[in-house]
């Protein structure tokens, strides 16, 4: 098997490579920051950049001889409250979680095609139950499974299209919210990177194609609340966001200002 991973430098992705590479596939991996100890060649890679993904992907492809799958991993977290204007933060993290995918599955579709193989998104518990204070992130995975749907009606007939969805493990990724007092410790409960590790491999290598796949049993019951009794899973996460408020867990963040305030009004 002839494998691309994008954010291979991350938790996530060398993980991912790692695991793969061990069971003998051919893995090759992209990241904006490649590192010496990397499980796998990785290609630098800013996957913002239109001109620099399709160069770099080519670059993988031949290297690899052909494309069998695709792991779509590459992406960012951050604090972005929906009351706000959206500014820089917002705009990165949808360049990157959402149009950095899309670029990157763009430049893979003909290899795909020809190998008949297939495209894992790594999307999120956000894209359906969406978190407080982290509104860029959950909109651009979101915005990633309905791009995954549309790419599965388009190339279904060829290529197996599946998300994943991680709820929290702790990765950097979470570093720039905590470091804006907007740490959702208390919202999440964390994953251990196995259970994500084996969800791909299990998206990448069942006979048949799934078209979605949690991570946890719990995430499962999660996923299934949030699609079908979305009302409920919005009080739960109301109220639990309440109690943080309330337990000071938010004090001199100033992007949580406003939801503070609020609070207070009404507490």
């Amino acid at each position: 098997m002839r494998v691309l991973v994008t954010g291979a430098s991350g938790t996530f992705g060398r993980a991912i490579c790692a695991r793969l590479d061990g069971l003998g596939a051919r893995v090759a991996g992209l990241d904006l920051a490649p590192r010496a100890d990397d499980p796998v060649e990785v290609l630098a890679c800013d996957i913002t950049d239109d001109e620099a993904v399709p160069a770099a992907v080519g670059a993988a492809i031949a290297r690899l001889g052909g494309l069998d799958l695709l792991i779509n991993n590459a992406g960012i977290g951050g604090p972005a409250p929906a009351e706000l204007p959206p500014g820089a933060e917002v705009r990165r993290q949808l360049d990157i979680n959402l149009l950095g995918t899309w670029r990157v599955t763009a430049a893979c579709v003909d290899a795909l095609v020809a190998s008949r193989g297939r495209v894992v998104m790594l999307s999120s518990r956000m894209a359906v139950m969406q978190l407080p204070l982290a509104a860029a992130y959950g909109a651009s995975k979101r915005a990633l499974v309905a791009y995954a749907d549309a790419l599965r009606l388009e190339i279904g007939t060829h290529v197996g299209v599946t998300c994943v969805y991680p709820s929290a493990v702790r990765s950097p990724i979470h570093d720039s919210t905590a470091a804006a007092g907007l740490s959702l410790e208390g919202m999440s409960q964390y994953e251990p990177l196995e259970g994500v590790v084996r969800t791909v491999l299990r998206a990448a290598l069942s006979g048949r194609p799934h078209r979605d796949l949690a991570t946890t049993r719990r995430g499962a019951v999660e996923f299934f609340l949030a699609r079908h009794l979305p009302a409920l899973t919005d009080r739960i996460v109301a109220r639990t966001l309440a109690g943080r408020v309330r337990s000071g867990a938010f004090e001199g963040a100033g992007l949580a200002a406003g939801v503070v305030a609020r609070h207070g009004e009404t507490g």
